[in-house]
């Protein structure tokens, strides 16, 4: 049986004979008894394992080490003791993998970076086993916001010959001889016929679909070849990137709005112990933190009338504020708490956005959108994408881009052009402001960052 269904079940199982197999989190022999912090990762609450020495070869057992994985039969029982309200009295105790004294996930709190050197095994560690399975509740509570409201799932390509963010940070994919290439290369020659990467970005592809379906959304890998070692920042991350056909700026964030909201409410709900535990021991105020996002309604504001709130704050700013610029992490929360909860920041400066965005009648501006949310900063950023023809070319040449690439995503303005929005959303942005973890490396089970690929 698993711990999962035995929590489910304790009042029916209760002076019942239960048999487990799980890890041993922490041993404590007595002279005659033993006490053993049993978890086998299926929920967060751990099961007290109690034998003493009426049990064969109890001897031997008051040597089991931490990590060693056990089988356990006996009967489940009111606990007498503190921190658990029952506990398994064993009758037999079975070792079935053995654990050297020197495995290095002892019962003792370890630092974040000691356990990213063994990432194999932090998953055992209590931290961890919450994070990632709060990720894993609000992978499934994405699913069920979009299959819920009609959307198609749509798996985007992740090798491409397209940079959607027209940065020029990618991953290149090649098959070449690279240490023996000199000169100029041939990607005639490759493996594609062409460069190729991996991909920054679903969302091109996914314009095609939702001109098709349209609403569709993609969840998965991106990737992004940026040199940067912040805490929010790596190199392969998760998007969510919704796409929607007749769909316009203010629908958009209607729609961002109530999939976050449903989603920090879902893993509210259906991981409880979890979230206490990370509220308890990571960042206190985290459920209140959350449960305010989810009663809030979010402000909508330009990017002009953010400029002009900060210039006007009696502030003495690290990065003055600018008409024309973006805006730094000290004007994102300065405006979050101004405004008291999340707030859309609309309608950016086209200099500083991407080629794809809808153009607005100022000449100056784009249908663009930021959410930004108190404690965390810019978590969502969406925009209607530009629907007409000739429009979008005019800007594809005025940053000097390659019209003839991307000539299928020009034809979708020729066939059928429709007015469409869309979002992406980091998966690990949101997971570390639900958890309350504050690096991108503690929130994905093997970063990839700079200089590190490691397991």
């Amino acid at each position: 049986m698993y711990l999962d269904e035995l929590w489910s079940k304790t009042s029916e199982l209760l002076d019942c004979e239960v048999e487990v197999h799980g890890w041993i989190r922490n041993h404590r022999p007595q002279k005659e008894f033993g006490f053993i912090d049993f978890s086998d990762g299926t929920s967060v609450k751990h099961l007290q394992i109690v034998y003493d020495s009426t049990l064969k070869d109890f001897e031997k057992l008051t040597s089991l080490h931490n990590g060693a994985s056990i089988q356990v039969k006996g009967i489940l029982k009111k606990s007498e003791g503190k921190g658990q309200d029952v506990e398994l009295k064993a009758s037999e105790i079975t070792l079935i993998g053995d654990c050297p004294e020197s495995y290095p996930l002892q019962p003792k709190r370890h630092s974040l970076e000691f356990l990213r050197s063994i990432g194999y095994l932090r998953p055992r560690a209590n931290l961890f086993q919450a994070v990632f399975r709060v990720r894993s509740m609000a992978a499934l509570a994405i699913h069920e916001y979009f299959g819920s409201h009609g959307f198609v799932y749509f798996h985007a390509p992740l090798i491409t010959a397209s940079d959607c963010e027209g940065a020029g940070e990618m991953f290149q994919v090649t098959t070449l001889p690279i240490d023996k290439i000199k000169g100029e290369v041939n990607y005639k020659n490759d493996f594609f016929g062409k460069k190729t990467s991996l991909t920054v970005s679903g969302q091109l592809q996914a314009e095609t679909f939702a001109t098709a379906f349209s609403k569709v959304y993609t969840f998965g890998p991106t990737f992004r070849a940026e040199n940067s070692n912040t805490k929010t920042h790596a190199s392969e991350f998760w998007m969510i990137e919704p796409e929607m056909a007749f769909c316009d700026l203010e629908q958009d964030m209607d729609i961002m709005e109530s999939m976050l909201k449903y989603v920090v409410s879902y893993v509210l709900e259906h991981a409880k112990e979890e979230m206490e535990f990370l509220d308890k021991f990571q960042e206190p105020g985290l459920i209140e933190k959350l449960n305010k996002l989810v009663s809030s309604s979010f402000t909508r504001i330009t990017h002009e009338e953010v400029i002009t709130i900060l210039k006007k704050a009696d502030v003495k700013w690290e990065f003055a504020p600018e008409y024309g610029c973006d805006i730094a992490k000290e004007h994102e929360k300065y405006i979050t708490e101004y405004f008291g909860g999340p707030v859309f920041i609309t309608n950016w400066p086209k200099d500083i956005k991407a080629f794809y965005m809808k153009q607005n009648p100022d000449g100056k501006t784009v249908a663009a959108v930021d959410l930004e949310v108190p404690g965390a900063g810019e978590l969502m950023g969406g925009s209607q994408r530009e629907e007409d023809y000739d429009k979008l070319m005019a800007r594809m040449v005025e940053l000097n881009m390659n019209t003839e690439e991307l000539d299928w995503y020009l034809n979708l303005r020729k066939f059928g052009t429709v007015p469409h929005s869309g979002f992406g959303m980091g998966f690990e942005r949101l997971l570390i402001y639900i958890t309350g973890v504050e690096n991108i490396r503690d929130v994905i089970p093997y970063p990839r960052t700079p200089g590190s690929c490691d397991f």
